[in-house]
C-alpha cells in the first residue's frame, strides 16, 4: 500500500498533554484501552521480573509478541484494502449513474421539443375541432330536430291537461319533455335550446295543482277520490325521480304533506271564523261535531288514498289539535272574555274535548296517537281564564244579591204584613234565592276542576258575608227609620220577625254550599256572621218591646201596684199583643226569641223597681210587696209558658230571690242582703 494512501486512512488523533502519549479527551475509549493495555503489560512484567527464573523464557515471549504484531498488521492491511476496493467500486457506480442522468435529460430535452412542436400543431387544428364540434351538435340537432319541432304542442297540451286537473296524464307528458330537454342538453353539449324556455312554468304549474288538489284532500275524498289519488301519485313518482345533475330535487312530496295540514287548517281553523264575544259556545259546538266527522272522513276516505307511510289518522288528529290550539291561543290573546265564554272555554277544553265524544273516543284507534297530543290550554291559560271567570262571576253574584235585598228592603214599608208558607211561618223568597245563586255557581264550577270550584267557593262565602253585613246594616237603617219617625212601618216588628225567619233559613241551609274536600271550619266566619245577625235582629225586637213597655214600668214602684194588679195585668196583656206574631218564627228561634222576651221583660221590671222609691214602714208592708213579686213572677212564668216558652228557660226566678230579700225580719240584714 502506497505511504501516501496509508496516511489518509489513518485518522488524525488530537494531541495530549505535553509530555503524554496519551489521546486528549476527544477519544475517550481509546484512552481508557490504552490504560488497560499498559495495566495488562506491567502486571506482566512485573511477574516476570518478580520471578527470576522466568527471565529465561523473555526471549519467546519477545518473539511471540512479534508474530502477533505482524499478525495484527496483516489483518489491518486486509481491511483497509477491502475498504480502498468497496470505495473504488462506488465510484464507478457513481460515474454510471451520472452517465445515465445524462442521458435521460438528453431524452427529455428532445421529448420537450416534441411536445412543444405538438402544442403548435393542436392550434393549427383548432378551427378544424370546432367545426367536428358543429357538425356533431348539427347531426344531433337533426336526429331531434322532429320531436323539437312538436314541443310547443305538447306544453300546449300539458297546459291544457293540468289546467283540465288530469295529473297523470299531464305529468307523464311533462317527464317526456323533460327527458327531451335532457338529451337535447347532453346532445348539443349544455347547450340550452330556447323551445324549452316555458318548461320551467309548466313545471311549477304542475306542483301548484298536486298542492291545490292535497289541500282539498277532504272535499275531493267525498267528491273526486280518483283527483287526490293522483296528485298524491305525481308527488310520490318524482320523489322518486333521480333528478338531472343541473337542478335539484323538487320535494314535490313534502309541499303536497304540508298542503293536506294547511288545507285541514283553513277549513276549520281560519282568520276569519274565530268567534266574536258571545258567540265562542256555538263555536266550539260546532267545533264538537265537525272535527270527529273530520277524522272519520280521514279513516273512511283519505286513508285509502295515500301511502301507509302517511299516517294519515296521526297527521288528521294533530293537525286538527295544532290549529285548534293556536286558534284558541289566538283568542285568548285578544279581548278579555266574559263569564260565560271563560267558562265555556274551560269545561270544552278540559272535558268535552278530550272525552268521549271527541278526542276520546273509542273509534280512534292507536294510530291517532292522540296521546302524544300537547294540552289545549296550557296551566298559564287555565290560571287567567279561571281568575276571569272568578271576577266576573264575583261581580254578577254581587249585582244579584244586591237585587235581592233591594227587593226584601222593599217591602217592609208595605201596608201588608209579611208573606207566609202553609206552615204559617214568615217566609220570603230571598233566602232560597241566595243560596241557590251561591250554590249553582259552585256546582257550575265544580264541572270544570277542582281548583276553580274552591276558588268559587271562597268567593262565595265572601260574598255572602258581605251580603249579610249588607242586610243588617239595612235592618239598622230601617230601625233607627222607623224608631225616629222618619218612615214608620205599618208592620215594623212582623217585618222583623221575618228577617229573624231569613237568617234561620240561611242557617238551616248553609249546608249546600258545603262539598267534598272544603277544609273544615271554612264556614265559620259565615256562621259568626249570622249569629251576629241573629243577635241584632233579636236586640231591635227586643228595643221595639222596650219602647212600648216603658210608659207601664214608670208607675212601679207605686201604692196602686201594691194594692192590685192591674198594671202588670196591662204589662202582660201588652207583651203578649207584641209577642202574639212570634209564632210566625221556626224554632229554634222562637225559643232564643221568648227568652231573650222575657229576660227584657223582667229586667225593666227589676229596674223599674229599683229607680222607684216605695217606702216600706212596717214588715207587712214588706210582706205585701214581696207578695206582689211572687204574684208578677207567676204572672210572668204564666205568660211566657203561654206564649210557647220552655220551662228550663225561665228567669222569672230571680223575683223570688227579691221577694225573699223583701221578706227577711230583720231590717238590719237588708244590706247586708
Amino acid at each position: 500500500m502506497d505511504s501516501s494512501i496509508k496516511d489518509k486512512m489513518q485518522p488524525t488523533l488530537p494531541s495530549g498533554h505535553p509530555g503524554s502519549s496519551c489521546p486528549g479527551p476527544e477519544w475517550p475509549e481509546q484512552d481508557r484501552a490504552e490504560q488497560l493495555a499498559r495495566g495488562a503489560a506491567l502486571k506482566w512484567a512485573s511477574g516476570i521480573f518478580y520471578r527470576p527464573e522466568q527471565l529465561a523464557r523473555l526471549g519467546q515471549y519477545r518473539s511471540r509478541e512479534v508474530q502477533r504484531t505482524c499478525f495484527l498488521e496483516a489483518r489491518l492491511k486486509s481491511v483497509v484494502q477491502s475498504y480502498l476496493e468497496g470505495v473504488q467500486t462506488g465510484v464507478w457506480q457513481l460515474s454510471q449513474a451520472l452517465g445515465a442522468v445524462q442521458g435521460v435529460h438528453e431524452a427529455l430535452s428532445q421529448a420537450h421539443g416534441l411536445i412543444q412542436g405538438l402544442a403548435q400543431a393542436s392550434k393549427s387544428l383548432e378551427a378544424l375541432r370546432e367545426q367536428v364540434t358543429q357538425h356533431k351538435q348539427l347531426q344531433a340537432l337533426s336526429q331531434l330536430l322532429p320531436r323539437l319541432q312538436a314541443v310547443p304542442a305538447s306544453v300546449t297540451h300539458t297546459k291544457m291537461l293540468i289546467d283540465a286537473q288530469q295529473l297523470l296524464e299531464a305529468y307523464v307528458s311533462l317527464r317526456e319533455l323533460e327527458q327531451l330537454q335532457e338529451e337535447a342538453w347532453v346532445s348539443l353539449g349544455g347547450l340550452e335550446l330556447p323551445v324549452f324556455q316555458g318548461l320551467g312554468l309548466l313545471a311549477e304549474a304542475m306542483g301548484h295543482a298536486v298542492e291545490e288538489a292535497a289541500g282539498a284532500a277532504g272535499q275531493l275524498a267525498r267528491t273526486d277520490p280518483a283527483l287526490l289519488v293522483a296528485a298524491i301519485r305525481v308527488a310520490e313518482m318524482e320523489a322518486r325521480r333521480t333528478p338531472p345533475q343541473r337542478r335539484g330535487p323538487r320535494d314535490w312530496q313534502r309541499r303536497c304533506l304540508q298542503a293536506l295540514q294547511a288545507g285541514l287548517e283553513q277549513v276549520h281553523f281560519g282568520t276569519t271564523v274565530l268567534p266574536k264575544p258571545g258567540a265562542l259556545a256555538e263555536w266550539l259546538k260546532a267545533l264538537q261535531v265537525a272535527l270527529p266527522a273530520e277524522l272519520a272522513t280521514a279513516e273512511a276516505l283519505v286513508a285509502p288514498c295515500c301511502p301507509p307511510y302517511y299516517n294519515v289518522i296521526r297527521l288528521w288528529s294533530h293537525t286538527l289539535h295544532n290549529g285548534l290550539r293556536r286558534s284558541l291561543q289566538q283568542l285568548l290573546k285578544g279581548p278579555e272574555l266574559g263569564a260565560t265564554d271563560a267558562f265555556t272555554l274551560l269545561h270544552w277544553a278540559l272535558h268535552v274535548y278530550p272525552g268521549k265524544e271527541m278526542m276520546g273516543s273509542l273509534e280512534l284507534g292507536p294510530e291517532a296517537d292522540v296521546s302524544q297530543l300537547e294540552p289545549l290550554l296550557t296551566s298559564e291559560n287555565i290560571e287567567k281564564l279561571e281568575a276571569t271567570f272568578v271576577v266576573k262571576v264575583q261581580a254578577s253574584v254581587a249585582q244579584w244579591l244586591q237585587k235581592a235585598l233591594d227587593g226584601e228592603v222593599g217591602e217592609w214599608s208595605r201596608e201588608q204584613e209579611p208573606n207566609t208558607d202553609p206552615s204559617g211561618f214568615y217566609h220570603s223568597p230571598m233566602p232560597a234565592i241566595v243560596l241557590q245563586i251561591l250554590a249553582e255557581n259552585i256546582h257550575l264550577a265544580g264541572m270544570v276542576s277542582e281548583s276553580l270550584q274552591h276558588r268559587v267557593h271562597g268567593m262565595a262565602l265572601s260574598e255572602l258575608g258581605t251580603f249579610l253585613k249588607s242586610f243588617s246594616d239595612a235592618l239598622i237603617q230601617f230601625s233607627q227609620d222607623h224608631l225616629s219617625g222618619e218612615a214608620l212601618a205599618a208592620h215594623y216588628v212582623s217585618y222583623l220577625l221575618a228577617a229573624l225567619n231569613h237568617q234561620s233559613e240561611l242557617s238551616a241551609s248553609l249546608s249546600i254550599l258545603h262539598f267534598d274536600g272544603v277544609a273544615p271550619g271554612v264556614l265559620a266566619p259565615v256562621e259568626a256572621g249570622l249569629d251576629e245577625l241573629q243577635r241584632r235582629i233579636c236586640r231591635l225586637v227586643l228595643e221595639a218591646l222596650q219602647v212600648e213597655l216603658q210608659p207601664l214600668f214608670t208607675a212601679l214602684p207605686s201604692r196602686q201596684w201594691l194594692s192590685s194588679s192591674e198594671l202588670l195585668d196591662r204589662v202582660c196583656e201588652q207583651t203578649s199583643n207584641f209577642c202574639r206574631d212570634f209564632r210566625r218564627i221556626r224554632n229554634p228561634e222562637v225559643q232564643v226569641l221568648l227568652a231573650e222576651a222575657e229576660r227584657t221583660v223582667v229586667v225593666q221590671y227589676l229596674h223599674a223597681l229599683m229607680q222607684g222609691r216605695l217606702v216600706c214602714r212596717s214588715a207587712d208592708e214588706r210582706a205585701q210587696a214581696a207578695q206582689c213579686l211572687q204574684h208578677d213572677a207567676a204572672q210572668f212564668k204564666e205568660l211566657f209558658l203561654s206564649l210557647g216558652l220552655e220551662e228550663t228557660a225561665h228567669c222569672t226566678p230571680v223575683l223570688l230571690a227579691v221577694r225573699e230579700l223583701l221578706n227577711l225580719c230583720d231590717p238590719t240584714l237588708l244590706g247586708l242582703e
